[in-house]
């Protein structure tokens, strides 16, 4: 059985340093390592140097975070059986062979980093996971027991935690970002926490939610986390969606077995290249007035009918009928009234 542990806030002083060593370069809050300064969105520059950053940077980041979390906190071991996942999942499922993979290297070499986890409140003894959620999943696969730090958090501190160790590594893809984005929105935490949790400013967060809020999700489910398309594809698909029939059009390639049988980046392409298909259109039908005259064509592409005047054949009946169309909208309002 793990004791609780009860963790005390920083002292003045230590905050006082904190403070004037980091008075000269302001950063965005990070209330779960004490610091208070508010979130101050980051200039053009900022964004444009964080996104030069390399892969080590971000583990090494990644790798700070958990520690100030962990730090000077007893490491205790749980049984993963009393820890729950976090109520706001973040990633989707891997494949069998990268949870293979990562459980070996759980095997080998053991677990060098601690997870992060909560008491639940419910009065029994068990636990939800901030970060480690891997770590956790491939403990329960070992049946062995999990090292863990125990902090009292509240479901603000848990998803800043959560997002913040994620964001500082490469492995959760954009469109794994913006559901846990949108997720978080829809249980009503603000958009202050939510910016919090994933790094990024106002306007990366609205891209990330609208892209997140636009596909369906059953099309994000059967596609998966897609790590090899970030934000400028995964519009161009939302922008595909949106066109005449679409929707309907993705959600049946997607349920094909051959669709499912690829891997998660081949589905991104397949979705899209099927989508950029260009429908067959219905065959122009030329409109011929009593005389013979062949005076108009009506064709019909989706929900769009276009008629289409030819003056060599019939000059001015275009015009004729373009003047007309109020009386001919009025004539039709009348003789068709909304239900």
């Amino acid at each position: 059985m793990a004791r609780k542990i009860n963790f005390d806030p920083p002292t003045a002083d230590a905050s006082a340093q904190r403070a004037e060593a980091h008075e000269a370069a302001p950063q965005r809050s990070r209330p779960l390592l004490g610091l208070e300064r508010p979130i101050k969105q980051s200039s053009a520059l900022g964004a444009i140097s964080q996104s030069l950053g390399g892969i080590s940077e971000k583990v090494k980041r990644a790798e700070e975070i958990e520690q100030k979390l962990i730090e000077g906190h007893v490491i205790v071991e749980l049984d993963p059986a009393l820890i729950d996942n976090s109520f706001v999942p973040d990633r989707m499922e891997a494949t069998e062979e990268q949870n293979a993979a990562f459980r070996e290297l759980i095997r080998e070499h053991g677990q060098n980093v601690p997870i992060l986890v909560r008491p639940k409140l419910n009065g029994a003894e068990r636990y939800e996971v901030a970060f480690g959620h891997r770590r956790l999943r491939a403990a329960r696969e070992l049946g062995i027991k999990v090292r863990a730090v125990v902090r009292s958090l509240t479901d603000e501190q848990l998803v800043i935690a959560q997002g913040q160790e994620n964001s500082g590594r490469t492995d959760l893809t954009f469109i794994e970002r913006a559901r846990f984005a949108a997720r978080l929105e829809d249980r009503k935490f603000s958009r202050e926490i939510i910016m919090a949790s994933l790094n990024v400013d106002k306007a990366a967060l609205s891209r990330l939610i609208a892209i997140a809020t636009r596909v369906p999700a059953p099309v994000i489910d059967a596609i998966g986390p897609a790590p090899a398309f970030g934000r400028v594809r995964w519009q161009e698909l939302t922008d595909l969606l949106e066109r005449d029939n679409n929707r309907a059009r993705a959600l049946e390639i997607v349920k094909a077995p051959t669709f499912r049988a690829l891997d998660t980046d081949k589905r991104f392409e397949t979705l899209a290249d099927g989508l950029r298909e260009k429908t067959s259109r219905a065959r122009a039908e030329t409109w011929a007035a009593k005389d013979g005259t062949h005076a108009a064509k009506v064709s019909r592409a989706g929900k769009k009918l276009t008629l289409t005047f030819d003056d060599r054949v019939a000059p001015r009946f275009g015009d004729f009928v373009r003047e007309r169309l109020q009386a001919l909208y009025d004539e039709f309002k009348a003789a068709d009234p909304p239900a």
